[in-house]
């Protein structure tokens, strides 16, 4: 269904809704009718900088869509990340009700809950496809609502950014030798494994990461791929772009919402909430794919820019790495084990598929310029 069509209809459903409603009570009229649906407003917070239009944008493109489908009734207000509480609050902030909804990485938050990390990435993980399918269509939902519901949250998918690059730094890393004493930004399990590699982890903002990299405080920092990294001007500093960004495969991003906020709401407007999010979360990952090649030429023909691949040994001993913290981490909690089991199984078989098709064909076609 095209979305003008998909739009079009919602509202008419919604406005149907409420005129049934507003007969029932003697009114006539669509424009009485709407007067018995409540208005509702509600804030945001994200943990994302305004300037960052792709990422914190998926929060407006919700915000505009739930108003557009009931008619203007149900209102959100977005607040970028340290206008009412910095990025790391995000979580909490939302938990106490403080405001009705948060935007936000899980992995943010793993001291919490290191299982949040599934919400958004691990490292050698599920790809923006794949945790997508398992989210929709696998037991994602389930297990990520039973431990959202612990910070009194219900979680929606809110985006995606897709496979990332590795990051920017000033020095060469071409051997494991090369990480040791590194201070590099990078946050979540990525950093945990860049830790083990002997990288002396920060966890830093995006609008903090560029005065860090320009002073020296920190020799290397990633963030998400060539379009937000050249908004943030890494590449002015340090000119290797190294890749694939093996911690994050893809991405997710989440709606976090109060679950007494949710339960004050009509079923209408849940249901325009629910689609808004499901809108937002196609869109961000579009809108990278639309931009992030555009970027990437400009970084690399007119900025003199290096690209370089991680090597063999990197990866595979940050693969290891990898594996040993999720096999500690679910032998310590049954409940992570569960989350575990559920996305290790749901990644083998969505691999051997992938590494059948969408693999195969992208090896030989990327490869050709025409």
């Amino acid at each position: 269904m095209k979305r003008r069509q998909f739009v079009r209809n919602a509202s008419l459903t919604l406005a149907g809704g409420a005129l049934v409603t507003g007969c029932a009570s003697g009114e006539t009229g669509t424009a009485a009718a709407v007067q018995t649906r409540p208005r509702v407003n509600w804030r945001l917070t994200s943990s994302f900088p305004r300037s960052l239009d792709t990422i914190y944008g998926a929060a407006e493109v919700l915000a505009n869509r739930v108003a557009e489908l009931t008619d203007g009734r149900f209102t959100i207000r977005v607040f970028p990340a340290g206008e009412l509480v910095p990025y790391n609050q995000v979580l909490e902030t939302v938990q106490k009700g403080t405001v009705q909804m948060g935007h936000s990485a899980s992995y943010y938050f793993t001291g919490l809950n290191p299982a949040l990390a599934f919400d958004t990435t691990v490292p050698f993980g599920l790809n923006a496809r794949q945790l997508n399918a398992w989210f929709y269509h696998g037991e994602g939902k389930n297990l990520m609502r039973g431990l959202f519901a612990d910070f009194n949250i219900i979680n929606l998918p809110g985006g995606n950014t897709g496979v990332q690059m590795g990051g920017w730094f000033r020095e060469r890393v071409d051997s494991l030798s090369d990480f040791r004493g590194l201070k590099m930004r990078i946050p979540g399990f990525g950093g945990q494994v860049m830790s083990e590699l002997g990288v002396n982890v920060q966890v830093l903002a995006g609008g903090e990461i560029y005065p860090a990299l320009e002073r020296g405080v920190i020799d290397a920092a990633e963030w998400a791929g060539p379009y937000d990294d050249e908004k943030l001007g890494f590449h002015q500093i340090a000119k290797n772009y190294y890749y694939p960004g093996w911690w994050e495969p893809g991405a997710g991003l989440s709606f976090y919402i109060n679950t007494d906020a949710w339960e004050s709401l009509p079923a209408d407007y849940k249901a325009a909430l629910e689609a808004a999010a499901a809108e937002a979360n196609v869109d961000m990952f579009a809108s990278y794919d639309a931009k992030n090649p555009v970027a990437l030429s400009r970084l690399v023909d007119e900025e003199d820019v290096s690209m370089r691949p991680f090597s063999e040994d990197v990866m595979n001993r940050a693969r290891e790495i990898t594996f040993d913290i999720l096999a500690s981490e679910a032998a310590a909690d049954p409940a992570y084990r569960r989350i575990w089991d559920s996305y290790n199984a749901w990644r083998k078989a969505s691999n051997r598929w992938l590494r059948t098709s969408e693999n195969t064909y992208a090896s030989f076609a990327f490869n050709r310029e025409i």
